[in-house]
């Protein structure tokens, strides 16, 4: 049976691939992994094609039974991990026998763990994309999260390329805190003059009224010049929007495609994985720089990948 048995869902697993790209002017939502580094490095471990649906895990995590022999990793989040009853590293792909029990035990550091197996989830794409987002009932398995006697469908595992044994990660966990570097704007002069300072000056906590859409954050109020309306527009990965409360959003995974709030400054690529290794309760402190810094991080992160796919 190509398939893998869900025996506990764990808090929030959901199935996501890179994401359905290219509907946004449609209103549809991107959703996708949140941690996009750990989701690529866990596929490419296994062999598949970094895009590939992989299980988002958060928090608490799963027990899963595989119907067939299978090669998996995990990535990301870093849980204590045992495969009928033994310990299996993370960042390095282990054979799965058939009717063998996966289990998910504390969580150690970070908050979302990606597990690939080799040929990948071939969940119903819907628009292109396998990813599942919640809020529209749109993707995975019936547009939610696993629960309790779900079969997760696999592709062939024949299809996948030639796995790598290990790789060190790409990204450094957070342990409740984490730096991330931003751009300024898209309106930034929407924003009094002291607000980017006021923004760099202290660390945000994340409120419990976060989730995958975006992580409502706690700190220094931002004022703004112009108030906090603008015409809406698109709404990018990472960007921080301001509302009149002056305490800032910071958009996610599975961001509505519109806004009508002024966005101060964007997270830049290379830290969203960062980003989204934070959950309710950790902490985030912003830093601008520069275009060719942000361009210097992409590059950096991309080779570390590439490397294992050469």
């Amino acid at each position: 049976m190509k398939a893998i048995y869900v025996v506990k869902p764990g808090m929030l697993t959901t199935i996501q691939d890179a994401g359905r790209w290219g509907y946004q002017s449609r209103g549809v939502p991107v959703a996708g992994p949140m941690d996009p580094c750990s989701h690529r490095l866990a596929n490419v471990l296994v062999g598949n094609d970094g895009a590939a649906a992989a299980l988002e895990i958060t928090l608490v995590g799963p027990e899963l039974e595989f119907g067939d022999e299978r090669l998996v990793a995990v990535a990301g989040a870093e849980f204590e991990l045992a495969l009928d009853g033994r310990p299996v590293p993370h960042r390095t792909p282990f054979l799965v026998p058939t009717q063998s029990h996966l289990r998910f035990g504390p969580r150690q550091r970070g908050t979302r763990a990606y597990v690939a197996v080799s040929g990948g989830i071939a969940a119903t794409p819907i628009l292109g994309s396998r990813s599942t987002h919640v809020l529209s009932a749109m993707g995975g398995i019936n547009g939610r999260a696993l629960k309790s006697g779900d079969l997760v469908p696999l592709g062939d595992a024949l299809a996948a390329t030639k796995p790598h044994r290990t790789a060190e990660a790409i990204v450094a966990l957070p342990e409740g805190h984490a730096r991330v570097r931003v751009l300024p704007g898209p309106q930034l002069a929407y924003f009094s003059s002291d607000a980017l300072t006021t923004l760099q000056s202290a660390p945000y906590t994340i409120t419990q009224q976060s989730d995958r859409m975006a992580f409502r954050l706690d700190g220094p109020r931002l004022t703004h010049a112009r108030g906090a309306d603008i015409i809406s527009d698109a709404t990018p990965l990472g960007a921080l929007q301001v509302p009149a409360s002056g305490q800032p959003i910071l958009l996610m995974a599975d961001r509505q495609t519109t806004g009508g709030y002024a966005k101060i400054a964007t997270v830049i690529s290379a830290d969203l994985a960062i980003a989204g290794q934070l959950g309710p309760g950790d902490t985030i402190t912003f830093t601008v720089c520069a275009p060719g810094e942000a361009m210097a991080a992409l590059i950096a992160q991309e080779r570390a990948i590439m490397k294992l796919v050469e």
